[in-house]
């Protein structure tokens, strides 16, 4: 048992999660806007482009996890990949929402090439984060508040990133391109995000040295996972949840653009603020009060049990939205509030499982494999943008929506749909899946006693 983790550390290990949410929300938020109304590619053809490129870069995870498993190192296993990753992480991020004077087609083939970078670049640097972990303390408590800070840190940064992109653009766009402003605008978010990567290096220390081989055979490692029940449905849970949230998210602008028919809603000087602004950092408000109370209710009641009842609730949610009409603005914002308290209250849970996940794989064969389980835990989130992301576009697609002109009333309904019944269908997923969950509080508490004695 290792003394508490400071303050400070807490601190510097949310940084690490608050600079990969700022460029991730503008991913799942902002790059399929960006794609088709700024660069013009067509929705579909978006979709597919979210799908090759993630599609490998969820493979490229687990690649990145077996070797950081052997990275050995006087900052220890996982940290140097975030000292090494941090300045490049902002340097791709700015490349991948810029636009080059080419072709429409010319346009298209750059997107492959920088957002599979970025994809690549964000693995390198997020598996060892994730993995942390499991190595900065041993006490299942203490790594429910880790993942909790982990969490808060990362809404956060979501809540600054959405919060400020769409002030900076139009700041920035005024006698300008709006591609120009998207450039500067992402800049900046890039500077901020690789000095928050530097901090949490400098402030973490990775405490836990096992008594099991961290280097065994790779094929050992591999069967292992595997033959891991409680890592396939955690894994099948994390993907559900994450096609629950990027539907959603992908979908917001398009719903405020088309169906609400947005106008600004608070005007000041060169800033002003959209409704659409105003809904999604409602949402990340209201994910941080989730991350806050995920802790305190998955210590009283147990993690699974809150997972499946957060998930649960946000699907009867979900399905009420789509009875919405557009001059209920006040509805729609209490229901996004809710939603989103389930979704922040879901995913610190889901971080600390996996660490619950690479104690209980250490006790069944003896050999711990932190960085491969951790990286599935990168995979399942990669996976589920997968699969929400493309889906956004190809529905758009299939609901025939053409960017910058009057939709049809398919179109908006469609819209609406992925707004409500479409994410309902993931999350309800996610419910189920945690429902056969084999890991309870008790089993676990039972397992680390046991890994104590035996590192001792």
């Amino acid at each position: 048992m290792f003394d508490k983790i400071s303050l400070k550390e807490k601190i510097g290990y949310g940084f690490g999660d608050m600079a990969s949410s700022m460029f991730w929300k503008l991913f799942g938020t902002y790059l399929l806007f960006f794609y088709t109304e700024i660069v013009g590619l067509a929705a579909a053809a978006v979709g597919t482009l979210f799908l090759v490129t993630r599609i490998w870069d969820t493979f490229f995870d687990p690649m990145v996890g077996i070797v950081a498993d052997r990275t050995t190192s006087k900052w220890g296993k996982f940290r140097p990949y975030i000292l090494f990753a941090a300045i490049p992480f902002g340097i791709v991020g700015i490349l991948t929402f810029s636009v080059p004077p080419f072709t429409l087609q010319g346009n298209l083939i750059y997107a492959y090439i920088t957002y599979s970078l970025m994809m690549m670049v964000y693995s390198l640097i997020n598996v060892p984060y994730a993995s942390l972990l499991g190595v900065l303390s041993d006490d299942a408590k203490e790594r429910n508040t880790l993942a909790s800070f982990r969490m808060a840190f990362a809404f956060i940064g979501s809540l600054l990133a959405l919060a400020s992109i769409e002030p900076l653009v139009h700041f920035f766009s005024k006698g300008h391109n709006p591609r120009f402003g998207w450039q500067v605008a992402v800049t900046i978010i890039a500077i901020v995000c690789s000095v928050l990567f530097l901090l949490c290096f400098a402030w973490v220390k990775e405490r836990v040295k096992t008594s099991a081989q961290p280097s065994g055979s790779l094929k050992s490692d591999v069967q292992d996972l595997l033959k891991n029940k409680p890592w396939w449905i955690l894994l099948g849970a994390g993907i559900a949840t994450l096609v629950f949230n990027s539907l959603r998210d992908g979908a917001t602008l398009y719903y405020f653009k088309y169906f609400i028919h947005q106008s600004v809603a608070i005007e000041c000087g060169n800033i002003h603020l959209t409704w659409s602004t105003l809904y999604l950092v409602t949402g990340q408000l209201a994910n941080i009060i989730g991350v806050i109370l995920a802790a305190a209710l998955g210590n009283l009641l147990g993690k699974k049990k809150i997972y499946l009842l957060a998930m649960f609730t946000a699907t009867i949610l979900s399905i009420l939205f789509y009875w919405l009409n557009r001059e209920q603005l006040a509805l729609i914002f209490i229901f996004q509030f809710m939603i989103s308290i389930c979704a922040g209250i879901v995913f610190p849970l889901l971080w600390s499982m996996y660490a619950d996940i690479a104690d209980y794989s250490e006790w069944k064969n003896d050999r711990r494999a932190t960085g491969l389980i951790f990286s599935s835990s990168s995979m399942s989130q990669k996976f589920g943008w997968t699969i929400g992301g493309s889906l956004t576009g190809w529905l758009l697609g299939a609901f025939g929506f053409k960017a910058n002109l009057m939709q049809s009333d398919a179109t908006i309904n469609g819209i609406v749909l992925m707004m409500s019944f479409l994410p309902a269908i993931g999350a309800f997923i996610a419910a189920v899946l945690m429902g056969v969950y084999p890991l309870s509080e008790t089993r676990i508490n039972s397992i680390a006693a046991e890994l104590q004695t035996k590192r001792k």
